[in-house]
């Protein structure tokens, strides 16, 4: 099973890696049911029996141990914590024309300006503006409390050398400006592994799942995060947005 599922995980990179002329890419596949590790890839590789042009970067396991500004992939998050708070329901309209929004000095924009959006339209086309008016609405510290209750900036445990803790700085240090953009996944920083992690909440209807490097064949008791309800609002909306991807993609 192990390898397999391995050599599907690296193969889905290749295309991916190809087209947007990345310099690398990594994947991550698990069992929300067990937090058994199925797979990592990392992109590029090597072949260790071929020591040739084998660079330092290519021996780190990049899914454990290096941090990246995870981006849109954050906003689930952010949505997820208001609707368990009662500050928005999925149809809750949030308007975000003109596009932007301009905090102290500084502006964020969306890629796709959309006008009045509902909070599933917000996951959906992905707005900033949206996922920032939403968080402002929230006191810091509880969201800092959502990030630290999914394992950002902490290793996540596995026993592999060089696990990365990825950045959470304090709440009490953030302004305004940096609480929005965090609610997009800009100024903190996170493993692939933590991220996966993370969404198992979403998977197990609000329970955060141990991982495992191991072999596990029986399920796990999970710790609960979010009320069962929100976390299947947000899974639906997330595969309403994944379908509305493939539809695009044709």
């Amino acid at each position: 099973r192990a390898p397999r599922i391995q050599n599907l995980a690296r193969g889905q990179l290749k295309g991916p890696v190809a087209q947007h002329r990345a310099r690398g890419a990594e994947s991550v596949v698990l069992d929300a049911t067990t937090g058994e590790i199925l797979a990592l890839a990392n992109l590029p590789t090597y072949n260790p029996n071929n020591r040739a042009k084998l660079a330092g970067g290519q021996l780190r396991n990049r899914a454990v141990t290096d941090e990246f500004e995870p981006g849109s992939t954050l906003k689930p998050f952010t949505i997820a914590l208001a609707l368990d708070q009662g500050k928005i329901k999925p149809s809750t309209v949030i308007q975000t024309a003109p596009g932007s929004l301009t905090i102290g000095p500084a502006t964020i924009r969306d890629a796709h300006p959309g006008g009045a959006m509902t909070v599933e339209q917000v996951i959906q086309k992905s707005s900033n503006v949206g996922s920032a008016k939403i968080a402002l609405g929230m006191a810091p510290e509880v969201l800092w409390d959502l990030f630290d209750d999914v394992g950002f900036g902490m290793p996540p445990k596995l026993g592999f050398p060089g696990e990365a803790n990825g950045k959470l700085r304090p709440f009490k240090t953030w302004k305004p400006i940096e609480q929005a953009t965090m609610s997009y996944g800009h100024g903190i920083a996170v493993s692939l592994v933590q991220l996966a992690r993370a969404y198992t909440i979403f998977a197990r209807d609000g329970e955060l799942v141990p991982l495992s490097l191991l072999r596990v064949d029986m399920p796990v008791a999970g710790r609960r995060v979010l009320a069962p309800e929100t976390a299947r609002d947000v899974r639906r909306m997330l595969e309403a947005q994944r379908d509305a991807l493939r539809r695009r993609a044709g």
